[in-house]
């Protein structure tokens, strides 16, 4: 045992504290405006990114860039072991960025990028891309490898679902959530979107969901051909538009598995691995809590999900 995993260990216990929670999500989600979910987020671990005056979109960005800061101060005290498992885990925001760029790229206006630093894996390369066919080039010599084509659906569906596979790969504990969400993304491309994506986007997710899975026909054809590690984030949805729920389920299956690892005792890459499952699962509530307020607040049944 390394004197940095007992630092880091400890850090992300103490960091795992800076949540909302998901009472005061349900709460801020009944809020009537955004104006005022952004004034009650000026109390809360999210200050840092939230403020008055900000757009959903700039709020909803804050809050994520919250939670990079957090891994960006995790990574500091871990070894090199562990600030490599959490430069994994942070290809989430190099994705976020990589659908920013395709925006710009498109003519469109984007978000502001979010700072990587050490975390990045490839983004000092893609940045640098001045059209789709170019992305395409530098995805494919990267940790990303090729979408197949240069279309902005086939780059974001292949990046997410290489995602998952970094992920399981590099840790054993989170696969059964890699596995999950891979399995929603190919749902929801399959059976929700307008058309079929390109075969070669969806290639990623083969290793985790298995050799037939992407050759089911309905929802419910999917989940009997998927494993056991991800038959479970499909089980009881059968038309696609009960996915919103598949979603709130596998976000509230990571994070009680986070606090799970959390109560685990040792000075290990479990309780980062915890403190990250649940302050995801938090900022993603929050978000998902905050675009509620900014519609006037929600149904019971929708706040119910958040909790």
């Amino acid at each position: 045992m390394s004197a940095s995993w007992v630092a880091g260990s400890v850090r992300a216990r103490a960091l795992a504290r800076r949540r909302l929670g998901a009472g005061a999500a349900r709460t801020l989600a009944a809020l009537p405006s955004l104006p005022e979910a952004l004034i009650a987020l000026g109390s809360t671990p999210y200050r840092r990114g939230v403020r008055p005056g900000q757009t959903l979109a700039e709020a909803q960005h804050g809050i994520a860039d919250t939670l990079l800061w957090h891994v960006r101060v995790l990574a500091g005290w871990l070894p090199p072991r562990g600030a490599e498992l959490l430069r994994v885990l942070a290809g989430g925001f190099e994705i976020a960025n990589v659908d920013e760029l395709l925006r710009r790229l498109d003519g469109l206006p984007a978000e502001a990028e979010f700072r990587l630093g050490t975390l990045a894996s490839s983004w000092s390369r893609l940045s640098g891309a001045t059209s789709r066919s170019e992305l395409r080039q530098r995805l494919a010599t990267s940790v990303w490898g090729d979408p197949g084509d240069e279309s902005p659906r086939s780059i974001q569906l292949s990046m997410r679902l290489t995602w998952a596979g970094r992920i399981a790969a590099a840790l054993g504990q989170a696969q059964g959530w890699a596995a999950g969400a891979a399995a929603l993304l190919v749902a929801r491309e399959r059976f929700a979107a307008d058309t079929a994506p390109h075969i070669a986007a969806l290639a990623p997710a083969r290793p985790l969901l298995g050799p037939v899975a992407l050759d089911a026909m309905s929802l419910p054809d999917l989940a009997q051909r998927l494993p056991a590690s991800a038959r479970w984030a499909l089980d009881g949805i059968d038309r696609p538009e009960q996915l919103w729920r598949a979603e709130f389920r596998w976000w509230s299956q990571v994070e009680r598995d986070g606090f799970g690892l959390l109560s685990r005792s040792g000075f290990t890459e479990l309780p980062v691995l915890g403190a990250l499952a649940v302050l995801g699962s938090d900022a993603w509530r929050t978000r998902a809590a905050l675009e509620l307020a900014a519609r006037g607040g929600r149904p019971v049944e929708v706040l119910d999900a958040l909790a």
